[in-house]
């Protein structure tokens, strides 16, 4: 205020989307979405499909009716007696497990919602029955049980984006948020960018969690604007990113 710094506040939603703009300094230019693009962000509290018009132009077209996905990683590896987080955890014992070897529910939810809640519930009870007749069932297939695991988040995710692109034929696709580092969804996603011809845009693995660096774009964007905020600005932790 003493130095007539303007405020600028930032959506955070909007900033993992846009921490695709982001540049690092004396490396050659990456190339960015063009728009419009699909952004599937997924994070431990957020799981969207959100269609990008512009910079600040963002319709949300599908969302998590209640778990997160990363919210659905880390009650998996509960389950699993792994420690939290678990979903860094589930994705690096996955690398080495047989992704068919278990089966999990997959919800049926309309449109281009998403829901983890049936999956953590069928996770639950089938280890508990597995756990009743063998006490280290889950020791002695830690590794295909997270591969599985990853395997049917994934195909729930990666089964909604491909709905939202043929409807609203984009091919200009990005992922954004901390479940974007996980190794099982870029695989997925370049396989089927390849076949889908899609242009895929996967974050640098320090863009995906929580950065700086995405709430400085936000605010360069908002400063080109002035798009300032005044001091009565309050903080909110669920804010509609349209």
């Amino acid at each position: 205020m003493g130095l007539s710094i303007p405020l600028i506040e930032v959506n955070h939603m909007q900033a993992h989307i846009l921490a695709h703009f982001a540049q690092k300094k004396d490396k050659e230019l990456k190339k960015t979405p063009a728009f419009p693009f699909l952004c599937l962000t997924v994070s431990g509290g957020h799981t969207q499909l959100v269609l990008v018009k512009d910079i600040f132009d963002m319709e949300v077209i599908g969302t998590t009716i209640d778990d997160a996905a990363g919210e659905a990683f880390d009650k998996a590896a509960k389950i699993l007696n792994l420690p939290y987080p678990g979903g860094p955890l589930i994705d690096k014992y996955a690398k080495e497990g047989n992704a068919s070897r278990f089966s999990f529910a997959k919800p049926k939810v309309p449109d281009f919602d998403y829901s983890f809640s049936g999956l953590k519930t069928s996770i639950l009870y089938f280890v508990r029955d597995e756990a009743a007749k063998n006490e280290n069932f889950v020791s002695k297939n830690l590794h295909d049980l997270c591969a599985s695991i990853q395997k049917t988040v994934c195909d729930i995710l990666v089964d909604k984006l491909i709905k939202a692109a043929e409807k609203h034929n984009i091919k200009e696709i990005a992922i954004a948020g901390g479940v974007s580092a996980n190794s099982g969804l870029r695989n997925r996603l370049k396989e089927i960018s390849a076949e889908k011809n899609w242009n895929l845009y996967i974050p640098d693995f320090e863009f995906c969690t929580d950065n700086a660096a995405m709430i400085a774009v936000v605010g360069y964007y908002k400063f080109l604007k002035k798009d300032f905020s005044g001091l009565d600005v309050t903080p909110l932790s669920r804010f509609p990113i349209a």
